[in-house]
């Protein structure tokens, strides 16, 4: 399946709209991860314990969202995009969207 961030992909078409798609997760930092934080800081550096949270928490709702667009039938989502909120205190929300197409080969090539 095609996911890409631009309306248009060059060389196709839009030949049926299904709607919008999404998919989201939420996610809790855990206490460890809170702890190297407050070290981090002090000195500097990237918090790695939030990087992989996050990368796993898009990866989930990216998932998730493919997972609706297949179910609709569609070989694509397009205009895609990413959010992300707070929720409570120690826990965010990752949320993606996107439109569910069906593209074909455009006529010109």
């Amino acid at each position: 399946m095609l996911v890409s961030n631009v309306e248009i992909i060059p060389g196709k078409q839009i030949a049926e709209h299904l709607g919008l798609v999404h998919g989201s997760t939420v996610q809790a930092k855990h206490i460890g991860s809170d702890f190297m934080a407050g070290i981090k800081n002090i000195f500097g550096g990237e918090l790695k314990g939030y990087t992989e949270l996050l990368e796993t928490s898009r990866a989930e709702a990216m998932d998730r969202m493919l997972k609706e667009a297949k179910a609709l039938g569609a070989n694509a989502v397009v205009n895609v995009r990413f959010s992300t909120s707070s929720i409570a205190a120690g826990a965010a929300e990752i949320l993606v969207y996107g439109s569910a197409v069906v593209l074909e080969d455009s006529a010109r090539g």
